[in-house]
């Protein structure tokens, strides 16, 4: 056939035309390539994985960024485990996902030092500055070094006890029989949030911003720090070239919202250390310790060299220490204590050996008491136990770790390869990948925790002599493991038992029934829609 002798149409004549340009032809093949996406995945919605070419997985992840968590899950059990992708043209780089417990503890603990946080991730989360998270080489190991030994001093172990307390006594209990008193309706997830909010500022920054109160008050400083977290996320579903192109050119919802949210958090905190640094001026030496910024600001450490010395008493350092504690603390410790009673909801037998537990904790507290000479008033109502009654709480710790498992803080989490490896499972690893970790898969692979993984069992943690048992708690890697375990591990688990013991002596929750409860895409596991409850007082005979 002469090709050259096939006659055009005149409507074939007039897209050749000068009329309709080429860029034309682009729009209406680009049009029909996202409608022709649409209608594949529409018909493909069962396939865990689809490879296009020159984009490679990105359709699939955009297509499962709302279910995110669970799609790891479906991954996961397709795949055994592990799984080595290519990126694609945007993003080249390879990427191993992994929820086989020997990886991750090879990863965190065995080889930790061939697997990084890196460039990308330090850039991604830019607004955390050079904080713990952030940090790498030496800088890291001196932060470190400080807020090892400052979360371990007697100081800041009573501050947290103290201000943690403190909003639970005046704040989060009179919210709660408010709500009973009057029968109202309460957002747990929201209430836990504030309750988060309050504790963490009030920790780090001395003040209570009063953010959880029966007028459920605004905080501009709260809203920039969601909107924060949302927009970090989504920097790890698109990729990175177009992130950083919105950026620059200060383009797209998310970047902009980030900026807002940035210049806000930047001034708030700047005003803390400010008033902090003249509270610090006008008491001297006698105003004592009371937060953990004052803490930090009064550390002298001899065996740093001048410039890390200088380093480590800016400004800046101080700004992104508080911005990393708020930040690793406040959304963890909601998003727990709101699948916590979540789940319970769920199963009820566990809330029973809770109070169990609780109200042997007091009839040993009058017992002590009474052997003295002097019987605590331990019966006034709303009761809130002290931080030293927690070491009996072991039911109630077991809970929290099996709230964890299934519903980890921090679900995913990000490194990079330095140089080529082997995987404990045999997976072959090249230097330069991206490696990703599910803890929230992890905790529902019936090879890892048995057939009964989705059950939510507190008794898995617990052994024989009734303690927790040390050989399951290696398993909780939710708060990592090996040199960057989380440093406020203990603190977590003080705020949240302060908050259920006093909860669940004093009240029991009813949750609305037929409310879509599930997560949200976000770098912590907070809960995308409401978690509705009624407020009963408890009363005991």
């Amino acid at each position: 056939m002469d090709f050259h002798s096939i006659k055009i149409s005149p409507l074939e004549n007039y897209y050749h035309s000068e009329k309709f340009p080429e860029l034309h032809y682009l729009l209406v093949l680009f049009f029909c390539l996202i409608l022709s996406i649409r209608w594949y995945f529409k018909s493909c919605k069962n396939q865990l994985m689809i490879r296009w070419p020159i984009i490679g997985q990105l359709p699939s992840l955009m297509f499962n960024a709302h279910r995110i968590h669970d799609w790891t899950v479906d991954i996961s059990k397709a795949s055994g485990g592990t799984i080595v992708e290519k990126g694609s043209f945007f993003a080249r780089v390879k990427i191993v996902y992994t929820c086989d417990p020997r990886n991750v503890k090879y990863i965190l603990s065995t080889n930790v030092s061939n697997f990084h946080r890196g460039a990308e991730y330090k850039e991604a989360f830019d607004i955390l500055g050079e904080g713990l998270l952030n940090a790498d080489s030496h800088f890291w190991m001196a932060q470190r070094r400080v807020a090892r030994t400052t979360f371990n001093s007697k100081t800041v172990r009573d501050i947290i006890a103290h201000k943690g307390r403190e909003v639970v006594q005046d704040s989060l209990l009179n919210l709660l029989s408010l709500c009973a008193k009057e029968s109202l309706l309460l957002d747990l997830h929201d209430t836990f949030l504030r309750y988060s909010f309050d504790t963490s500022i009030n920790i780090i920054f001395g003040k209570n911003p009063k953010h959880l109160s029966t007028s459920f008050p605004t905080n501009e400083f709260a809203k920039a720090m969601d909107d924060a977290t949302e927009a970090l996320f989504y920097r790890h579903v698109v990729p990175s070239s177009w992130w950083k192109l919105s950026r620059r050119l200060k383009i797209g919802s998310n970047e902009r919202k980030l900026k807002t949210a940035w210049d806000i958090i930047d001034r708030d905190i700047a005003e803390y250390i400010k008033v902090k640094r003249e509270e610090m001026v006008a008491n001297g030496t006698n105003g004592g310790e009371n937060d953990l910024l004052q803490v930090y600001m009064s550390i002298k450490d001899g065996e740093k060299d001048e410039m890390l010395l200088s380093k480590m008493c800016s400004d800046k350092f101080f700004r992104d220490t508080a911005f990393t504690f708020l930040i690793a603390g406040r959304d963890t410790t909601a998003s727990t204590l709101s699948w916590f009673f979540w789940v319970i909801s769920k199963n009820p037998s566990v809330e029973v050996k809770i109070l169990e537990e609780l109200k042997l904790i007091i009839s040993k507290k009058n017992t002590k008491g009474g052997e003295n000479g002097f019987v605590r008033e331990v019966e006034k109502h709303p009761l809130v136990f002290d931080a030293d009654d927690q070491a009996d709480m072991v039911y109630l710790h077991a809970a929290l770790c099996e709230t964890l498992r299934l519903y980890p803080a921090v679900p995913l989490i990000r490194k990079g390869s330095i140089s080529d490896d082997v995987f404990p499972d045999g997976t072959v690893v090249n230097a330069g990948m991206m490696v990703l970790i599910s803890y929230y898969a992890m905790g529902r692979m019936e090879w890892v925790w048995g057939k009964d993984c989705l059950e939510f069992k507190p008794e898995r943690w617990i052994g024989k002599d009734g303690k927790l048992n040390p050989e399951t708690m290696t398993k909780l890697l939710s708060f990592s493991s090996g040199p960057r375990t989380c440093i406020g591990k203990d603190m977590a688990f003080v705020l949240m038992k302060l908050a259920v013991s006093a909860i669940i002596y004093n009240f029991h929750f009813e949750v609305v029934e037929g409310q879509n409860v599930i997560p949200t895409p976000s770098i912590a596991l907070k809960m995308k829609n409401e978690l509705m409850v009624r407020v009963k007082e408890r009363i005991h005979l």
